[in-house]
């Protein structure tokens, strides 16, 4: 028990450890918040490029990220110097970041299924307005293709949204997204509408097409829940930093004060 003891009183008195920690841990949020804004290809990139919501994060995901740098820098700074306002700093900045943490935690919780409707007006109108001559909206619409080829899905809630596109709609359905083909002979093709084979002047549905049933929500939503433990585990090694070093920045006080008291000369 003794040794166990001393050996975390070692690694208390240790000051670079709170610089290690809120290095790490701020660039690891910085990069986060970074990589939302430039990737280009994945579902991320649907809802960035749709939703300023998801750029707001992004930016706060920098900016706490860039934060918790500083201060792991401050800590330390103030753990070498002994200078106790800024261990007090570190402790008070750490707290509001793991507070405002869990407030994000329960808004996104509670309003799952309000964020759930947003998201699907954006993919719907992403769909309906979907057009390959466009170059303005290429790279968003480059995106969501990515997705329905990778995920293996069509449609957000099924192929039967494609029916809605304006383009399929003048053209008698006789087209189809290539994006969503289950057939080899589109497998090279990545985007844009491919031909059905049928004769010609007639009208089809999604139903004559050669795609994936599933709809892309099913396949994000399984994706979530693929990932639940890794995305869960990673909230949690965060909270355990910012508890670790808010306790390491008060066990740090604290041996400031008791060295004050020791060197005060008795009477």
């Amino acid at each position: 028990m003794g040794t166990a003891s001393s050996s975390l009183s070692k690694i208390i008195n240790q000051p670079y450890i709170l610089f290690l920690f809120f290095q790490i841990l701020g660039a690891v949020i910085l990069g986060f918040g970074i990589w939302i804004l430039a990737d280009k290809t994945s579902f991320i990139a649907v809802l960035q490029m749709s939703s300023t919501s998801l750029k707001t994060g992004a930016y706060v995901l920098i900016g706490v990220g860039a934060l918790t740098m500083l201060m792991g820098f401050l800590g330390c700074l103030g753990a070498v110097n002994e200078i106790r306002c800024l261990l007090g700093l570190y402790f008070t900045c750490l707290m509001v970041i793991l507070i405002t943490q869990v407030a994000a935690g329960l808004v996104i919780y509670f309003q799952k299924e309000t964020l759930k409707e947003e998201l699907s007006y954006i993919v719907e109108g992403l769909i309906d307005n979907y057009n390959p001559l466009n170059d303005d909206e290429r790279n968003l619409q480059d995106a969501w293709d990515y997705v329905q080829k990778q995920i293996s899905c069509c449609g957000w809630t099924g192929a039967k949204d494609w029916e809605l596109n304006k383009i399929l709609f003048n053209r008698s359905l006789t087209e189809y997204p290539c994006s969503c083909s289950n057939s080899s002979k589109d497998s090279q093709i990545d985007s844009g509408f491919c031909k059905l084979d049928i004769p010609a002047n007639s009208t089809a549905t999604s139903a004559d097409w050669p795609v994936h049933e599933q709809g892309c929500m099913d396949g994000v939503e399984k994706w979530l829940k693929d990932n639940l433990g890794v995305i869960l585990g990673v909230c949690t090694g965060v909270a355990v930093i910012e508890l670790l070093g808010m306790i390491l920045s008060i066990s740090l006080c604290k041996n400031i004060h008791s060295e004050d008291y020791t060197k005060v000369p008795k009477s």
